[in-house]
């Protein structure tokens, strides 16, 4: 197959990575079966970059159907086998798993690319658990590769993160069998702006702070009109009940996506307690009134779902710093909830207006932080002395003179030091303010009193960039400051997007 044909469609935004990954797994000439996995949260666009693959290649793709019974799935995938076959729906009566998934291997490695897609497999697996037991039984038989051409490529995908991260843990039937496993993960914030079309990077950040990257937003949610605003079009959005994309309701679905979440209440609660700043189980469980015990589970489980994560101290071991990672879900504890009585009654901009000072102060105060370590992370290197810089995160330093601790939002280690690890070569301390202010020198001031702090406690900083962020921009000494120095980074909204 000639690149052209498998050259990424132009409808297919971002994910160059990820498609040549698949592509390479397609072309690879082992006569062998192989298998992937491909998983991700509801709305990341797994569905539609494995329909584009699957056309451009003429594969077989069938998805599942939540709450389809065993028969009616069986009838469904072997109508999609016949079609494939060029044959009329209804011409295969296939009884049971095992014929359906040998008869759809067979048909595909006729192709000259065999490709075989099954999507949204968690909810098959609810009533054939049996599926991934043959597909190890298939698998092993067609080891030998005896035919011509590359042998069967077998892709399993779903939104059920923790189902489809156990199909190749411990003991199950497919461990050790894969040979890709792509969690697909939402735009980051530059792609995520290029996908939305905003030209205005503080409507860009607005709109990522409550929908994130996710792309499946899009078509549900529209892109926000330049004449109207950030605020009119969140009112008539997340603050709807009459939309799909209700915060709520959006809520609901991500957190029923996952089999081991059935007590809702306890799980809503859990979130309310870190968006309001609980940021340990011993936190969230007081919050709650229950032992730190009862909330440890439910932690993992939102843990490997993606809607929480824990931010470990770079420079010291202490406990990890829990924080909300889906916009949607911290827009809804934080906003949505507290307001629903008046949102529901059809008062979205008076509710709004309420719940501005929460959103600056909880919401894209955090996020505008979060996204100067992401662009230390990717985006920095170019304007590092040092290049590319290694582990990125926060820490805490501590200033006995002063009797206070200094919070770091944006702390980067050199490549290759490891965190928590003493005397570190340090790349970047950063700040990063979403306040309506213009940072000044007071600002700079303070990162060179941490600078100094922890030269004193022995890490070596005679490399390290003072990174300030800002959201509107910085007063014109420190401008003059930044043009004669070069250990003195400024970024401003434009800059932190890549604009100019």
């Amino acid at each position: 197959m000639d690149e052209s044909t498998l050259a990424k469609p132009e409808d297919v935004v971002d994910r160059d990575r990820e498609w040549g990954l698949l592509t390479e797994f397609l072309t690879d000439p082992d006569p062998a079966m192989r298998l992937g996995i491909v998983s991700g949260r509801r709305r990341h666009g797994k569905s539609y970059l494995l329909q584009a693959l699957s056309e451009r290649v003429g594969g077989l793709y069938v998805t599942a159907v939540r709450e389809e019974g065993r028969l009616p799935a069986i009838q469904r995938f072997s109508d999609a086998i016949a079609v494939h076959a060029g044959l009329r729906p209804g011409t295969l009566r296939l009884t049971d798993w095992r014929e359906v998934l040998s008869n759809a291997l067979d048909v595909t490695a006729r192709s000259q690319t065999p490709l075989l897609v099954i999507d949204e497999l968690p909810y098959l697996l609810q009533h054939s658990p049996e599926i991934p037991g043959l597909l190890q039984q298939l698998y092993d038989e067609r080891q030998r590769g005896t035919g011509a051409g590359a042998g069967a490529r077998v892709i399993l995908c779903g939104s059920a993160m923790s189902v489809m991260h156990e199909l190749l843990s411990g003991t199950k039937p497919l461990r050790g069998r894969a040979v890709i496993d792509l969690r697909l993960r939402a735009f980051d914030y530059r792609a995520s702006r290029a996908f939305w079309q905003i030209d205005d990077p503080l409507t860009a950040l607005q709109v990522h702070a409550v929908l994130g990257g996710a792309p499946g937003y899009r078509p549900v949610a529209a892109r926000p009109h330049p004449n109207d605003g950030f605020a009119s079009w969140l009112t008539r959005t997340l603050l709807d009940p009459g939309r799909a994309v209700y915060s709520r309701t959006e809520t609901e679905y991500l957190l029923r996506e996952d089999p081991r979440i059935t007590q809702h209440t306890l799980y809503y609660d859990i979130l309310t307690a870190i968006a309001q700043g609980a940021t340990t189980p011993t936190k969230i469980g007081a919050a709650l009134e229950r032992q730190r015990n009862a909330v440890t589970h439910p932690l993992d489980v939102l843990e490997s779902t993606g809607y929480i994560q824990r931010e470990q101290d770079i420079l010291r071991p202490r406990h990890p710093v829990i924080t909300l990672a889906d916009p949607v879900i911290r827009f809804n504890q934080l906003i949505t909830l507290p307001q629903a009585a008046t949102v529901e009654q059809g008062f979205a901009e008076e509710a709004w207006q309420a719940a501005a000072p929460t959103f600056n102060s909880k919401i894209l105060g955090p996020h505008f932080e979060d996204l100067a370590r992401t662009f230390t992370r990717r985006y920095a290197h170019t304007l590092l002395p040092g290049g590319l810089p290694g582990p990125v995160g926060t820490t805490e330093v501590a200033d006995p003179a002063a009797r206070t601790k200094h919070e770091v939002d944006v702390i980067a280690l050199a490549l290759g030091e490891r965190p928590q690890a003493p005397r570190a070569r340090i790349a970047l301390l950063g700040e990063a303010k979403a306040t309506a202010a213009r940072r000044g020198t007071g600002d700079l001031q303070r990162l060179e009193r941490i600078r100094t702090l922890l030269t004193d406690q022995g890490y070596d900083t005679t490399g390290t960039t003072l990174a300030l962020f800002s959201l509107h921009g910085f007063y014109p000494d420190l401008i003059e400051s930044a043009a004669s120095r070069d250990d003195l980074l400024l970024v401003d909204l434009p800059s932190l997007y890549g604009i100019g």
